[in-house]
């Protein structure tokens, strides 16, 4: 990294002048976070193995833990991948720009700090109109793509407001381009075409019905088996890694917990019994008139419940409870990308999650 423009965090407005500043300091090898309609991306120079490895080194990620490339268009898809399967380009050309990631068989050049040493890269065009700024920007001082994971440190919630980036990762990056709260607010579907078969590695802002609709059938979903849940557990050989797919992921340092609806009151009460500080994050469940701690009435709403998620959970982090309970979502198609998210945020001890 070029320690020229390396500066205290700076929260700036997008203008036409920081988007140029900040396109310079990604030419010079530095990080700089900006938002997408997802979440907000720590970005560096995906063409810079360096400046790469320093957003492992920000986020303290593992290594073999691939990033996603932020391209402008479709067009750009063949300096990235050596081969572009029917499948995702179709998908590409119905969903682009927006909120889907595919994976594709790599180009030669495509460097292993980008892909986590595998044969495979995760491409996607946002549609945040200051994230395609910044990439035509960049491109404009000779640029490729942007390699940017979320902007938060490695396994916790995700930041859709450019201050949760400053919280979680002030002094550690450049500049943060304020782009207000993310639309979308969870991050990309990810799809692989890297065998036989698409293969939904993360649920996301676009759901299964439309991929079907543009594939012809339903992406596998690994490993799956019944009633699992897509991108669990474990990867086999044949299916790439991808980032936030871990069993934990999404994580309050709080430890926090998945409830079914009918379950909820009951769970609460012996924990009150015993003194314990409860925060809860609950979509139908009315609050109780003896509950005096943070209780989040979440919209019952798919979209807009995602939307909300992530800064739901940090107000509940930041509750200093003994717990944090989440109302299940509801077992329904629209739901899957929320259900996944909170699955892993409430998935194991708070030892588990670093």
């Amino acid at each position: 990294m070029d320690r020229g423009f390396r500066v205290s965090t700076r929260i700036v407005a997008p203008t036409p002048e920081a988007i140029a500043d900040a396109a310079a300091r990604l030419a010079a090898g530095a990080l700089v976070a900006f938002p997408t309609e997802t979440v907000y991306g720590l970005g560096a120079d995906a063409g810079n193995a360096a400046a790469v490895r320093a957003i492992f080194a920000a986020k303290g990620r593992p290594a073999d833990h691939p990033v996603i490339v932020h391209i402008s268009s479709v067009a750009d898809l063949g300096h990235w991948a050596r081969a572009v399967p029917a499948g995702a380009r179709a998908l590409a050309e119905a969903f682009w720009p927006g909120p889907l990631t595919l994976i594709v068989p790599r180009a030669a050049h495509v460097d292993d700090a980008v892909t986590g040493g595998q044969d495979s890269v995760g491409l996607r065009v946002p549609s945040h109109p200051v994230a395609q700024a910044l990439l035509v920007a960049f491109a404009a001082r000779g640029g490729g793509g942007i390699a940017a994971p979320s902007a938060n440190r490695f396994g916790r919630i995700s930041p859709t407001t450019a201050r949760h980036v400053a919280d979680d990762l002030g002094g550690a990056i450049d500049t943060v381009l304020d782009g207000g709260h993310c639309e979308v607010g969870i991050e990309s579907t990810i799809v692989a075409f890297t065998g036989d078969e698409p293969l939904l590695l993360r649920p996301g802002g676009i759901g299964v019905a439309a991929l079907a609709r543009v594939l012809g059938r339903a992406p596998v979903v690994p490993g799956s088996g019944a009633g699992g849940r897509a991108g669990g557990g474990d990867h086999d050989a044949a299916v790439p890694r991808a980032s936030g797919t871990l069993a934990s992921h999404y994580a309050p340092h709080t430890p926090a917990w998945l409830v079914p609806a009918d379950r909820l009151r009951a769970e609460i009460a012996p924990r009150l019994a015993r003194d314990q500080r409860v925060a809860v994050l609950a979509r139908t469940i009315a609050r109780p008139a003896e509950f005096s701690g943070v209780w989040i009435a979440a919209p019952e709403d798919a979209t807009r419940y995602a939307h909300d998620l992530y800064a739901n959970l940090r107000t509940l982090d930041a509750a200093e409870a003994d717990d944090i309970l989440i109302e299940a979502p509801p077992n329904a198609p629209e739901w899957l990308a929320v259900t996944d998210r909170v699955a892993r945020a409430a998935h194991g001890d708070e030892d588990d999650r670093d």
